[in-house]
């Protein structure tokens, strides 16, 4: 039995994977060797493990180099004021959820949002309408919302006090969030948005606009995503036109987030903003010419197809000129008949390692620090992937479905609950959200019924391998009457 089970696990890993297609954004420590002050840090991190002693500043009430940083992160973003997450980007959600909505405010929520919003949502007492999220049949893929249906959705509740959305998805997708904007401040309504992938959004013309650019009341983002920023590093941004309540806001970022930050945390977000100002435009020109050209020679493959912007545009239902993608990664879909998942795992064996897979797509996460020899192993590797290898029958994505709430999430939470075997569900009350993935959408959220449709969908998932949270050796829970 080994003595540092965990030290020895990530140093294998560490060793078995060479091409860094995943997050985080510094790559294997490569973002912090590109410059002479990123060297200076890298050289001096262990030094760095220091928290809030005499000389250095406080996070909570920043007054000195502190201060400096942040002023330096919200002149670069242009927001109203910004802040250092050393608790990622969940505790971001957590306080602008708080910060911007009471219990018992009425709120519109994105369908498929990260599971912070969902607990957020819980543990302030809201009461979420959902939007519906949209499927590209074609690639097997969830897309951003259906806007027509978001358009319908805020006009029949125009007592909302807010709206929260992704903006870009895990796939790189992102909706029309100008337009949602536009519609809510017809009602006076705020929008907040988890950017969670969006940290580099705005840098250059082939990359889709930032969230705060395009008028968000608040914006979280994770910095260790795609900047040189360790894991567990994120910012939150209030909107330069916004009308939040910043003392609120300072509340809760302080509510949620550690007394004793990591300084090593701090430094490594104040350089993944000084590199994206200094030097992010031109790295990501050059990073999206090369995966153009790269994206360009798989798409000759005959099995294999990385999504271009038109690709989704096609697809979708709108007739907004959004969704628009996020060019710096690769979402590689593989042809009916074969698995992704086989494909990842393929990449993987060749030390390539992806973000994720789904039953139809291998997602790839690139930054500035991906060169050309990242790439040519990822086209190597797949010039000499053997299709027969790869054969299985794609796991296709059901239409993303609203069931009938009976109970608000926290009214669910709070109820005594109990599991029972899903074929004995019909007609109760969830209590614990069930979530497959793929597409990571609820089919149920607490507080809503569990019906034949509901019921269809977990079978028709479980039936075909897929891992659903919420699902325990085919008991649900549910609330217990």
């Amino acid at each position: 039995m080994s003595k540092l089970p965990l030290v020895e696990g990530v140093l294998k890993y560490v060793n078995e994977n060479n091409v860094s297609l995943s997050m985080p954004g510094h790559k294997g420590g490569k973002g912090f060797l590109c410059t002479s002050d990123s060297e200076k840090f890298f050289s001096n991190i262990i030094k760095a493990d220091l928290t809030e002693v005499d000389g250095l500043d406080n996070l909570h009430n920043p007054e000195g180099i502190i201060k400096e940083a942040l002023a330096k992160l919200s002149g670069f973003y242009k927001s109203k004021k910004s802040y250092f997450l050393v608790n990622g980007s969940t505790s971001g959600n957590l306080a602008m959820i708080f910060s911007c909505f009471n219990e018992g405010d009425k709120i519109i929520v994105e369908r498929n949002c990260h599971r912070s919003i969902f607990n957020g949502i819980i543990l302030r007492k809201l009461k979420p309408v959902y939007i519906r999220n949209e499927i590209i049949k074609k690639y097997n893929a969830p897309i951003s919302i259906d806007v027509e249906h978001f358009l319908c959705l805020i006009k029949e509740n125009k007592d909302a006090k807010g709206i929260i959305l992704t903006y870009p998805n895990y796939y790189g997708i992102c909706t029309d969030l100008q337009l949602i904007i536009k519609e809510a401040r017809k009602y006076n309504m705020k929008v907040l948005v988890d950017s969670a992938h969006g940290t580099h959004f705005g840098i250059c013309k082939d990359i889709p606009e930032s969230a705060l650019t395009l008028g968000a009341d608040m914006v979280v983002m994770s910095s260790h995503k795609t900047l040189p920023s360790f894991t567990q590093t994120a910012f939150l941004h209030i909107g330069k036109d916004s009308a939040v309540n910043i003392e609120k806001v300072d509340f809760y970022v302080s509510a949620f987030l550690s007394t004793s930050p990591s300084y090593m945390l701090m430094c490594s977000m104040d350089y993944g903003r000084y590199f994206l100002e200094e030097h992010g435009k031109k790295a990501y020109e050059d990073l999206i010419k090369m995966a153009n050209k790269y994206r360009s020679l798989i798409n000759k493959l005959n099995w294999v197809h990385v999504l271009e912007e038109k690709d989704i545009i096609n697809e979708v239902s709108s007739k907004s000129k959004y969704p628009i993608i996020d060019l710096s990664r690769f979402v590689i879909n593989v042809d009916g008949g074969l698995s992704a998942h086989k494909l990842n795992n393929y990449l993987r064996k060749n030390k390539i390692q992806a973000e994720m897979s789904d039953s139809s797509n291998v997602i790839l996460i690139f930054s500035p620090f991906n060169y050309e020899e990242d790439f040519k192993a990822l086209y190597d590797a797949l010039v000499n992937c053997s299709k027969d290898e790869l054969q299985e029958q794609a796991v296709v994505i059901r239409e993303i479905y609203i069931p009938e709430a009976k109970l608000l999430p926290f009214e669910a939470s709070e109820s005594k609950q109990g599991k029972l075997n899903i074929d004995k569900a019909l007609g109760k009350i969830c209590a614990l959200a069930v979530v497959p993935y793929p597409p990571g959408v609820p089919i149920l959220n607490p507080g809503e019924i569990i019906d034949y449709t509901c019921l269809n969908m977990i079978k028709y998932y479980l039936e075909n391998g897929v891992t659903i949270l919420g699902i325990d050796n085919n008991k649900i829970t549910v609330i217990e009457s």
